[in-house]
């Protein structure tokens, strides 16, 4: 069942072009010269309820410009969103019922106030019955190691703090969708971490409906197996991970041990890229090359002790698209 139906979605903006010169820029403000940013140009999606999927694109692709229709802040120039059965600017009032909004750089929290004071006004903003509060806090405070600062005024939270106060802030009236936008951007790798359990955490014990919008391309491996790839406004690749990498992956390499040294490695096929005493790293065209192919061809000529094949990063293969513009041809 889709939750989320998305459908010719547009959103133009008209921006004044800057003139040089006195006398242009004089003219300017009479008859100001305005140009159409489309940013974003005729996306369709459906997500259903419980799907984990992450939203990707470059800088200035229309990420945020989605996720602003999508939470009701803007209105599309044209084309539908359904959510739940809302219209999300039409009918803001009961929608934001729905939803939950975690926005990496801002918090929805009172910076003066103790962390369990905004979370009782939310619970009072929100209308969240008293029992349902108690232990939606309860549950948070124990996932999200609240206790140790909650007492405390939200301007004297470190970032990783903040992100789990927020996070908790956002799920205590029980959204069925959360938007998250970068959150876990400036924190360590223990912050990360937790944070990326707990959106597990949520997303399948919970069966809250996750948008992930992201340049953290770790936080897509561990937490997604579905991805929305855009760019110039423009959706170029809905679908699973594993097939973005199968596709664009380029190349992969197979780690040998070896059961003794030997004077030449070389194997038709694979490239010889390292070689560290016994360990030797092959490269090789998935396009052109199966790991089995290649595992045989090596078999067949040494003694093997171990081996292990590796995919690409992800971030590597995110770059080549970008730069190559993979998607658009």
């Amino acid at each position: 069942m889709n939750l989320i139906t998305v459908n010719q979605l547009y959103k133009y903006f008209q921006v004044n072009e800057r003139q040089a010169g006195l006398l242009a820029s004089l003219r300017g403000l009479v008859w100001p010269r305005r140009r159409t940013i489309k940013a974003v140009d005729g996306i369709s999606f459906q997500i259903q309820q419980g799907e984990l999927v992450s939203y990707l694109g470059p800088n200035g692709a229309g990420k945020s410009t989605t996720i602003k229709m999508l939470t009701g802040l803007l209105t599309p120039t044209s084309g539908d969103i359904n959510i739940a059965g809302f219209v999300p600017w039409r009918d803001r009032t009961r929608y934001v019922g729905e939803i939950g909004a975690v926005f990496g750089q801002r918090t929805t929290l009172w910076w003066d106030l103790p962390v369990i004071e905004s979370l009782e006004l939310l619970q009072f903003i929100y209308q969240v019955p008293a029992q349902r509060f108690r232990q939606n806090l309860a549950e948070f405070r124990r996932l999200l190691d609240l206790d140790a600062f909650i007492e405390r005024p939200v301007r004297g939270l470190s970032l990783g703090q903040r992100m789990r106060a927020d996070l908790c802030a956002a799920l205590l009236h029980n959204p069925r969708i959360l938007f998250l936008d970068e959150p876990t951007i400036g924190l360590d790798i223990v912050a990360k971490e937790r944070i990326r359990e707990f959106i597990q955490y949520i997303n399948q014990q919970r069966g809250v409906t996750v948008i992930l919008t992201t340049h953290d391309l770790s936080d897509v491996e561990k937490l997604s197996e579905r991805v929305l790839i855009i760019d110039h406004g423009r959706l170029l690749y809905d679908g699973s991970l594993d097939t973005l990498r199968a596709r664009f992956g380029g190349k992969r390499l197979l780690v040998v041990d070896f059961a003794q040294g030997y004077a030449n490695y070389a194997v038709e096929g694979a490239r010889v890229c390292a070689v560290d005493g016994h360990r030797v790293t092959y490269e090789f065209e998935r396009n052109e090359l199966t790991a089995s192919e290649l595992i045989s061809r090596v078999s067949e000529r040494f003694r093997i002790h171990d081996l292990e094949v590796h995919e690409p990063e992800i971030e590597e293969t995110i770059r080549r698209i970008y730069e190559q513009k993979l998607l658009e041809q």
